[in-house]
């Protein structure tokens, strides 16, 4: 077998392969040969046809059978014996399958790139750091205060902090629009979820009461169609709530899972959940920020059919988010690949380098942190042993798993080398 390489562009192969017609022939033979022994053909006893009559009626289709393996098998032989590594699958060029000696066939692939990573020791990266103080705890009881909070109808005016439930219709120059009527909207005072002089507009309402809203919408809106221009809301007011929060008590604290304890314990508590969910933040943004910078600082060649690949996964994913929203393909047209084009880039060329770091430094997967990441998905669960077994008893759902801790451990691992700066955050701020 005779191999030629030619570059047809930074990442693009041409494979020209040559096969001798001896290879070719012998298999047809020793084919044929054993077809004689099972072949039934009109005129002759079973294992007893001569090799001349079953290679007439079926030398051809056998030849063409022939050749179609000795391609696969040739191919990726070929390109073992280069050590190319195809980043896409091989398209073959057209193949003149009469050839009667010997065989050559072409292939055209792009390759994966060279990396040559950038210098780790210039990148710097800004770790935040949280410490959960006393008024933040106090904020977030507050916080949990409202979510458990109780609505009742009240025989007054509304006034701050309390809610109303409204049907409106709006109007611009006296006819109605798109999105403009709704029925039984919640309106909480406060929330700022209108537009501006909305929220104003209805303080002092009564139950049962209509009120008109002469308005502007902002010149930014998101509703271009109405961006700008002046709006009438035709207000009826069906009932004024007042927002009760639950008392500082047992049962209270029930409801957020401290059973046997008293203010302090349930505080302690508050703290402990705070303290996990700003280091998972704090994860989650040292590892954007990784990301980012590494990026940024190693621009590679991209084969084509890796991005055209990531490209289709990213419309699949943005239209099962259509589905769950209950939209359509047609509210969102995803025709053009263009809006996933540069997203596509960047993750094809950072699963490129994770890749290679991997790689090139042996970095394997800590089995006891798969492990300590299951057991911390299973806190909150009754019974954590299931949850765990659920994670464990499917190979896909535990590299789902394993795939994270692996970049966490590359992450460490950039972190380790680079320069690190502890930006002190607070726990809002962390949060938002």
């Amino acid at each position: 077998m005779q191999v030629s390489v030619e570059s047809t562009g930074s990442l693009g192969k041409r494979l020209r392969v040559e096969v001798p017609e001896e290879k070719i022939t012998t298999e047809v033979q020793n084919r044929l040969q054993s077809m004689t022994k099972t072949t039934r053909i009109k005129g002759f006893r079973q294992g007893k046809v001569p090799l001349k009559v079953v290679q007439k009626q079926y030398g051809t289709r056998v030849r063409q059978e022939v050749i179609g393996e000795v391609i696969q098998n040739s191919l990726y032989e070929a390109i073992a014996q280069e050590k190319l590594q195809p980043a896409g699958r091989p398209e073959l060029e057209p193949l003149d399958m009469d050839q009667k000696e010997g065989l050559v066939f072409t292939a055209k692939f792009e390759v994966f790139p060279e990396i040559k990573l950038s210098p780790l020791e210039d990148m710097t990266i800004e770790k935040p750091v949280c410490n959960v103080l006393d008024e933040d705890v106090d904020k977030m009881i507050e916080v949990l205060r409202k979510q458990h909070r109780k609505v009742e109808a009240v025989e007054r005016e509304a006034a701050e902090n309390d809610s109303i439930v409204i049907d409106f219709v709006g109007r611009i120059d006296g006819k109605k629009f798109q999105g403009g009527t709704a029925k039984d909207i919640t309106l909480e005072f406060g929330a700022k979820r209108f537009i501006e002089g909305f929220e104003d507009g209805l303080l002092g309402v009564r139950a049962g009461e209509n009120r008109v809203l002469k308005l502007k919408f902002p010149d930014e809106y998101t509703n271009i169609e109405v961006a700008g221009k002046d709006v009438e809301f035709e207000v009826d007011v069906k009932t004024v709530n007042e927002l009760v929060l639950p008392e500082m008590d047992s049962e209270f604290f029930s409801i957020m899972g401290v059973t046997d304890g008293d203010l302090e314990e349930f505080k302690a508590e508050v703290r402990k959940n705070m303290v996990r969910e700003s280091e998972q933040k704090s994860l989650i943004k040292v590892k954007e920020l990784v990301m980012e910078k590494l990026y940024e600082s190693n621009k590679i060649d991209l084969p084509v059919s890796l991005i055209t690949n990531e490209v289709s996964q990213l419309q699949v994913q943005f239209k099962s988010r259509l589905q769950q929203q209950g939209l359509s393909e047609s509210d969102f047209p995803v025709g053009d690949d263009s809006i996933f084009r540069e997203q596509a880039e960047k993750r094809v060329t950072l699963q490129l380098l994770i890749a290679d770091i991997v790689k090139t430094n042996g970095i394997k997967v800590d089995h006891s942190k798969v492990r300590t990441k299951i057991e911390k998905a299973a806190v909150g669960y009754e019974d954590t042993s299931e949850v765990i077994n659920w994670y464990y008893s499917d190979k896909n759902r535990l590299a789902e798993v394993e795939a994270l801790v692996l970049e966490e451990e590359v992450i460490d691992w950039i972190m380790d080398k680079a320069k690190v700066n502890e930006t002190e955050l607070s726990f809002d701020a962390l949060m938002n």
